[in-house]
């Protein structure tokens, strides 16, 4: 009789009599002990007791007249023919006859398990992977499930080593995470006796696809507490593993891609977002149009037969890293017949696979159901043999889609891991796709609107410097790094009366085209105010009170309208070149740094003004007296502040970098913008440098007019001989005209002292100052009037006219051309 008789043996039978011999015997007690009848009847029933009885097993077969009911013999250890034990649950029945008369017993005996049958077949039936080995990871028992995931049978493993039997789980599928060889887990689980529970990844032989298998494993003690096996129990979960990956990975995209507003960075940050986690190479290819932030062509637009020409704006492989090139974009061409060129036309992504992929095992329940022909969406998986000649296992190629706009087209490839794709996988790609879509477009978008807002604000600063002698002047400027939009700093230089030259320069709060619209508006009125020959702190009470205005003009309409805000800092100096006087005046704006030719910086005695649009205070002007060759730096705080220093550290690095030596002003302004300011910006910076020069005395001629008629012949005679001397002969008739028309209004109208001043600088300029507010303005004279005709003549005859008004009145000037001036 086999082991499985005697499990399914039914319940024995047997008759002892009043003597305690055996006289009756079923075949069911030959189907649980293996006697036969003709072994058993006539032997006394304790010979079939594997051990002595225990006491009081004969007072169970008393026929006394208080035994007539069944007496339970409990556990018994029964001696099998074969020599073998069985444990069996023994019950005596009391048999009566005629009058009352005792025939003995019927005894039933009944196999008794510790642990039923069922369990067995429980434990073997699993699904779960179950299996138990000794201290040195020898197979002592594995169930029908774990010998489907190893692909071997309980025959095949028993008394052999793990590392024997299964010598690629020695080693990591996944290296990059770090993963530990199982074999190493129930190593010490065996060596410490402390139970563990991990995750292994491997993929079955056979199979295209990796699973993960959520693993305990403990210790299987003797009674004395002593590590005797290992078990362990493996439950495949790579349904839930590889969705907690995908949700990793896109995790890791909504913080890594579209960080900055720059195309080609956000390709290449969905790139190496990909990899290694989910590809092993990433290519990204965008319209020209995507990377000059122009509208992407529509598909509408590719004509039969073309070949579509896009730029890699980036690649990045496991093996080689990043392909980060220095120029522009490199041009890739793909026939119309290609799998891009099909995305790109109907917007639908493409699944290559080099060969059929296998169907997970049956334990295999993620990828199993993700490889299910019924996942994939039409047309896909497209099994295409070519791509293993790049050494490619399959690629996913997605248009680059985001506001209906199709800026180009992603592929997603994998080579050096055998696993196969599936329709989770290309959920994933299009997922990755999009955030980065979004994110490229928003770049594109911004990128053009950068490029507008800085041509905008280039077309507004100098295009180049007015000539004029006061001043050797240079100037740069910078706009902000790639993510952030243009600010509103400006820098200008405007000739002024009397050889003067006005030095500007102002930083509009906020950035974008309404800051450098705004910046064009302030420029334009510091030029129109500064025409009028305004002082520094009189130009900015004007400036202000135009602020003001523009930010009434801004506030919402209604209740659903954004608010507007506006705001700037100004510096405005003048530099006269004849007194060598330097007046300034600041609203909210950093003072001037003046640096005296030995180096030594002078200082700047004036207090900032309140920025522009705050209203309410006065501007102060202050005046102070430079040696000639002195250095002038006007600046905006963007040059001299950062996220790593502070305004004060910043003013002191540019003091020692403009004590540089340098061949050129402009050298020494470039080299300033490279020393001070970092690659990654986030403020305009501009910078007005600027030298002065003193007039040659022997340039300036003036004299003390008398307020008398009598002194305008005198002063005809004093301006003809100043021009002999300076050889401007051929300027003398208009010149002659010119001074007797103005000295002659001084005397009528205005009020002493007068005087006469000439200046021979670019031009001639002559001037004529008395203490007298009321100025003069241009009228058109009729042909029958007397008068009225004096600054039309003016006007006619010379370049131009106009009055300065001082602390003691006024200047009446005007200049004009020289014939042929001679260089200073």
């Amino acid at each position: 009789m086999d082991m499985a008789d005697k499990k399914d043996a039914p319940t024995a039978a047997l008759v002892v009599g009043p003597d305690g011999l055996v006289s009756g015997w079923s075949e069911s007690g030959r189907l649980l002990l293996g006697w036969t009848a003709e072994d058993a009847v006539g032997r006394p029933l304790t010979d079939l007791l594997a051990a002595p009885p225990p006491p009081g097993f004969s007072d169970s077969f008393d026929t006394g007249p208080d035994h007539t009911s069944p007496v339970s013999l409990r556990h018994l250890s029964l001696r099998h023919r074969d020599g073998s034990t069985v444990d069996a649950m023994v019950t005596a029945h009391p048999l009566g006859g005629t009058e009352g008369r005792a025939l003995g017993h019927v005894v039933t005996v009944q196999r008794w398990e510790r642990r039923p049958v069922i369990a067995d077949r429980a434990f073997e039936q699993c699904p779960f992977a179950l299996g138990v080995y000794d201290p040195e990871l020898r197979f002592l028992w594995i169930n029908a499930s774990s010998g489907r995931v190893i692909a071997h049978s309980e025959e095949q493993v028993l008394g052999k080593k793990y590392r024997e039997v299964l010598p690629e789980f020695d080693r990591s599928l996944f290296p990059e995470r770090d993963d530990k060889p199982y074999t190493d887990a129930l190593a010490k689980v065996a060596r410490t006796g402390e139970p563990t529970r991990l995750i292994t990844v491997f993929r079955p032989r056979g199979s295209d696809y990796a699973n993960a298998w959520a693993t305990s494993i403990w210790p299987v003690r003797d009674a004395e507490g002593r590590v005797r096996a290992v078990a362990n129990w493996g439950f495949d979960m790579s349904a839930e593993y590889w969705a907690r990956q995908r949700l990793l990975i896109l995790n890791q995209a909504s913080g890594g891609i579209g960080r900055t507003l720059d195309v080609v960075g956000t390709a290449h940050e969905l790139a190496m977002t990909s990899v290694p986690g989910f590809t092993d190479l990433v290519t990204v290819d965008l319209f020209d149009e995507v990377l000059r932030g122009e509208e992407p062509p529509s598909p509408a637009a590719f004509a039969p037969g073309d070949t579509l020409t896009l730029s890699r704006a980036a690649r990045h492989s496991a093996q080689e890293g990043t392909d980060r090139r220095a120029g522009p974009a490199m041009p890739v061409s793909h026939a119309r017949d290609s799998v891009a060129a099909r995305c790109l036309i109907t917007g639908r992504s493409t699944v290559q696979l080099a060969a059929e992929p296998s169907q997970g095992g049956e334990w295999a329940f993620g990828p199993g159901l993700a490889a299910d022909p019924a996942h994939w969406p039409p047309g896909n998986p497209l099994i295409d043999e070519s791509i293993a000649a790049d050494g490619l296992t399959g690629r996913i190629t997605v248009p680059l889609r985001a506001r209906g706009a199709l800026l180009g087209v992603v592929a997603f490839s994998r080579s050096d891991r055998p696993e196969a794709f599936t329709a989770d996988d290309l959920i994933l790609a299009e997922e990755l796709t999009a955030k980065a879509a979004i994110a490229i477009d928003n770049a594109r978008r911004y990128s053009r609107e950068r490029a507008t807002a800085l041509t905008l604000q280039r077309s507004l600063l100098p295009q180049r410097l007015p000539s004029q002698e006061a001043l050797e002047v240079a100037s740069g400027y910078l706009p902000t790094g790639t993510d952030a939009e243009v600010g509103g700093d400006w820098f200008d230089v405007i000739p002024l009366s009397g050889a003067r030259v006005g030095l500007v320069v102002g930083d509009v709060v906020g950035h974008g085209l309404h800051a450098s619209a705004s910046m064009g508006r302030l420029r334009t009125a510091v030029r129109t105010l500064a025409d009028v020959d305004l002082p520094p702190d009189e130009l900015l009470t004007h400036l202000d009170d135009l602020v003001l205005h523009l930010a009434s003009d801004l506030q919402p309409a209604g209740p659903f309208q954004p608010t507007g805000e506006f705001g700037a800092t100004c510096l405005y100096t003048v530099y006269d070149p004849v007194s060598r006087r330097f007046t300034l005046a600041s609203a909210g704006h950093p003072l001037p740094l003046v640096i005296a030719p030995d180096g030594t910086a002078t200082p700047v005695p004036a207090q900032p003004g309140p920025p522009l649009g705050v209203g309410g205070l006065p501007f102060e002007a202050t005046e102070i007296e430079v040696a000639e060759g002195s250095l002038l730096a006007l600046y905006t705080d963007g040059l001299v502040a950062s996220r790593e220093r502070d305004v004060n550290q910043g003013v002191t690095e540019l003091l020692r970098v403009l004590n540089r030596s340098a061949t050129s002003l402009e050298d020494l302004c470039d080299t300033v913008m490279d020393a001070l300011l970092p690659e990654l910006r986030t403020d305009d910076a501009a910078l007005l440098l600027a030298r002065t020069h003193a007039l040659n005395p022997e340039h300036v001629a003036d004299w003390d007019v008398e307020p008398d008629p009598a002194e305008v012949p005198r002063a005809r005679k004093f301006t003809l001989d100043q021009l002999d001397a300076w050889g401007l002969e051929e300027a003398s008739f208009v010149t002659e005209l010119v001074v007797s028309e103005l000295v002659t209004n001084a005397i009528r109208y205005g009020a002493p002292p007068i005087k006469l001043r000439l200046i021979r600088d670019t031009s001639l300029i002559c001037e004529v100052s008395d203490a007298s507010n009321t100025a003069p303005h241009l009228r058109r004279a009729r042909a029958f009037d007397e008068g009225g005709r004096g600054l039309l003549l003016v006007a006619q005859l010379t370049q131009g006219w106009g009055t300065r008004h001082t602390t003691y009145g006024k200047t009446i000037w005007c200049a004009q051309a020289l014939p042929d001036p001679e260089p200073r």
